[in-house]
């Protein structure tokens, strides 16, 4: 992609007046002002609770609780796929659970 020039622009900025009209160009030039500061806010936001989620992971890390041996399931023997990935399907849902459980917490 090569650079925009000065005869690109107003190229540009013709069409868009002969697209929208003088009077319309302003307000359409706010708008999108706008829209851009509330995007930036927004993900500004969603950066600060991914930080704040890190932060509070590596809290959780750094004091590690021990797991029940109920939860630990041993290798089973010469399982169909089928049954594999029924089990595999049970122990995400234990893990969600415990996931959503330690976050409530």
């Amino acid at each position: 992609m090569s650079n925009l020039g000065v005869p690109e622009l107003l190229i540009i900025a013709l069409v868009l007046v002969l697209l929208f009209g003088a009077k319309k160009l302003p307000e359409m030039a706010r708008g999108v002002g706008r829209s851009l500061r509330i995007f930036k806010s927004e993900t500004a936001k969603l950066r600060d609770d991914d930080e704040d989620e890190q932060r509070t992971t590596v809290q959780a890390q750094a004091q590690p609780q021990p797991q029940p041996a109920a939860q630990q399931i041993p290798p089973a023997p010469a399982l169909s796929a089928e049954e594999q990935a029924r089990q595999l399907e049970e122990q995400a849902a234990r893990l969600r659970a415990a996931a959503k459980a330690d976050k409530q917490v």
